[in-house]
């Protein structure tokens, strides 16, 4: 977008050289700490030469499976070593992994198994494909648990990935119509790789704790696979579970771990929490757009520093994070562009991205779609940066409420109902209005004291009138999406 205003250049981002590979990253890390424990999960431990031989036994199978009109591969199923597995496995063999949300139905993995042109897909933990859809379209089902079985010895051929290949199809969740799939290269997973190892320090002594799911990129890559890149132990839990969590976290003393809002609520919550020793932790990964300071708080309380991370399934995910010495500095803030990313901010204050870690595009969409004619990612979020460089999420740029030509931030008409009292969780969006066309109604998910007037009468001298509320209305929980944050479009439509 020409006249664009560019607030930071923080150094010019670089690919990674031509030679290097996802999967001559890792083999040459598995190499090194061959006996070391790669991961652990539901199943047991598993070092990284056996997870090197795994993933290319496994290459060698797909390269038999796919073909030039099918060279994406499918994963289904909940967190496990799979997961890892069939995506270095795909590196290795030059084709493209496609996480699968297993949370939803099976209609929507039938179009994205068409819409990507899977040759085969890996199932684990009770989630299968259609057996009547996969036989009329040819594709190849593997049982997630039967890689284990697989011969340990490793499988030489060569590595047939390409530094520019598509490593990773991840699909968003979109506010409107069908997914789209954002198609990441293997230099995009490298780039992020760096962008996280710079943030989080990564070291073979750590040990990562992942409860977050793996079929979205801020549980594959703010922490787990940059984590295995860099010779630590990922500890992979199934699922979230706070009981579980409390149990690793006084069982294994994980050093790191990823968490968003829904997550640490429901950890804040917990009878255990109080008591919990947390001082294995040297930090935690905190992501979503905007996390409530009230979340933050207790962490900081108890010693543990919290490090925002913010971007989007485009961006691999990291853009915008916050070093140790940001999230001390400035605590609430989403950060800085991390090392080898650009983030600069456009007249109407989106924040657009730019870096070797940003997808090449949607896939089977025109050229272009989501870039701004000079080459920028645009996230759709607005921002600001303060006089000391630290960059803060203000709203969503699809999500303004445009009230008899006002413009209406739903972020800070919540900034004043979360403080409401008997407001535990909130959110805001628009209700049409036959007479402004738009106004904003709150979303609460009342506690102790909740009082539907009261909440409306606390806008009085906080906002302007036309900005307050026109209805309260009560919920059990929030619709949330697979990474915590507020879904907005189904609130929308429940409100409708």
């Amino acid at each position: 977008m020409s006249g664009a205003k560019i607030i930071a250049f923080p150094g010019r981002p670089r690919a990674s050289p031509p030679s290097v590979t996802l999967w001559s990253a890792f083999d040459a890390v598995a190499q090194r700490h061959a006996d070391r424990v790669a991961l652990r999960d539901a199943d047991g431990a598993m070092s990284f030469a056996a997870l090197r031989n795994m993933a290319s036994q496994l290459a060698q199978r797909l390269s038999r499976e796919a073909s030039l009109e099918r060279s994406q591969v499918g994963m289904l199923g909940q967190n496990s070593a799979a997961h890892l597995v069939t995506l270095l496995a795909c590196a290795r063999a030059g084709l493209a992994m496609v996480p699968l949300n297993w949370r939803l139905a099976a209609d929507e993995w039938c179009w994205q198994a068409d819409d990507a042109r899977l040759c085969a897909v890996v199932e684990g933990f009770g989630h299968r494909m259609p057996e009547g859809f996969m036989q009329s379209r040819r594709i190849s089902t593997i049982t997630a648990g039967t890689l284990r079985l697989l011969p340990r010895e490793y499988a030489p051929g060569p590595d047939a990935g390409e530094a520019d290949a598509p490593a990773l199809l991840c699909y968003t969740s979109g506010t409107t119509g069908r997914p789209k799939g954002a198609v990441l290269t293997q230099v995009s997973l490298l780039a992020n790789m760096r962008n996280a190892a710079a943030l989080f320090g990564f070291s073979p002594q750590d040990k990562v704790l992942t409860v977050l799911p793996l079929f979205h990129v801020g549980g594959l890559n703010i922490q787990t696979l940059p984590a295995l890149l860099c010779g630590a132990t990922v500890l992979l839990h199934q699922k979230f579970d706070a009981e579980l969590f409390f149990d690793t976290l006084a069982r294994e003393r994980p050093t790191l771990t990823l968490l968003v809002p829904a997550v640490m609520q429901a950890l804040l919550r917990h009878p255990r929490w109080e008591a919990a020793d947390l001082s294995c932790l040297r930090a935690v990964g905190a992501g979503s757009s905007q996390i409530d300071p009230r979340l933050l708080d207790p962490f900081w309380a108890r010693g543990v520093p919290m490090q925002q991370v913010y971007g989007a399934t485009e961006t691999a995910p990291i853009a915008i994070a916050q070093s140790l010495s940001d999230a001390r500095a400035e605590p609430y803030a989403l950060g800085r562009p991390a090392p080898e990313t650009e983030a600069r901010l456009a007249p109407d204050g989106e924040i657009q991205i730019r870096g070797p870690n940003v997808m090449r595009g949607y896939w089977n969409a025109p050229a272009g779609e989501g870039f701004t004619d000079d080459g920028w990612f645009r996230t759709g979020d607005l921002g600001r940066v303060d006089a000391q460089g630290h960059w803060w999420f203000t709203d969503r740029l699809k999500h303004i409420i445009i009230s008899g030509g006002e413009n209406i931030s739903p972020a800070e008409v919540e900034r004043v109902l979360a403080a409401a009292p008997g407001v535990l969780e909130c959110a805001v969006v628009a209700r049409a209005d036959p007479r402004w066309g738009e106004v904003p109604v709150a979303v609460v998910v009342p506690g102790d004291g909740f009082d539907a007037n009261a909440v409306l009468a606390f806008f009085e001298g906080r906002l302007a009138r036309f900005k307050h509320p026109r209805a309260v209305v009560t919920m059990d929980a929030l619709p949330r999406t697979a990474l915590g944050k507020v879904n907005i479009a189904e609130l929308r439509r429940i409100l409708t």
